[in-house]
This record gives C-alpha cells, structure tokens and sequence, in this order.
C-alpha cells in the first residue's frame, strides 16, 4: 500500500468550525456537547475576545468567548444545527473554514473521533 506524502489528504474533508459565544461558560457548555456528541474531534475555548457588530440597526460592541470545533463535512451540518439548539444567541455565528492542508494524521484523527458509535 502507498504511504501518503507530508501533507497529503484522504478524500475527507476537515473543516475549522469558528463559533462566537457569550461568555467562556456557554463556549466550554457548547463545544463540550459538541465532542461528547461526536460532532466534533476538539473543541478551542478563547476567552476575552471583543466582537464589534452591527445587530437590529446598531453598532454594538461586547466581550465574548470564541470556540474552534473541528470536525468533517459529513458532521458539520449537524453540529450547526446542535449549535443552534445550544446558542443563547438569536443568530449564532457558525462559520466553517475548510482545512486545506497541515498533518494528515490530524486530519485522520479528527475523521476517527468525529464517526457515530
């Protein structure tokens, strides 16, 4: 069997899932939910972020807590929509990134971590 080259990827895709929340408690609540539920591989909690934003026809300005999931294609519109269901938030930000190059053997970790039971 081929080994694969530095950098090299199956045909999964991974992706960098950003997600803005209140404060750290809801973003370690939520990307907690989101690995134990196997939407997720990880969770990255970064707490004290500013967020400046226009919401209802205002600039607002608050401190929140950012959390970076990783996860595949095939899990992310279910974590979305856990998301959803978990956010304080009307409009939650969830954005995806895709993961586009790096260690392969991450990108297969996050594939073995993220399959249902």
């Amino acid at each position: 069997m081929p080994t694969r080259r530095e950098g090299e990827f199956r045909t999964m895709t991974a992706f960098l899932v950003y997600i803005t929340s209140e404060n750290k408690a809801e973003a370690k609540r939520i990307g907690r939910a989101l690995v134990e539920e196997r939407l997720a591989a990880c969770a990255n909690v970064i707490d004290g972020m500013t967020s400046i934003y226009r919401w209802q026809g205002k600039v607002c300005e608050d401190s929140e807590a950012v959390l970076i999931a990783k996860t595949t294609a095939t899990r992310l519109p279910a974590l979305t929509e856990r998301v959803k269901v978990l956010h304080g938030y009307d409009c939650p930000c969830v954005a995806a990134v895709p993961i586009t190059g790096g260690n392969s053997d991450f990108i297969d970790w996050i594939s073995a971590q993220t399959q249902p039971e």
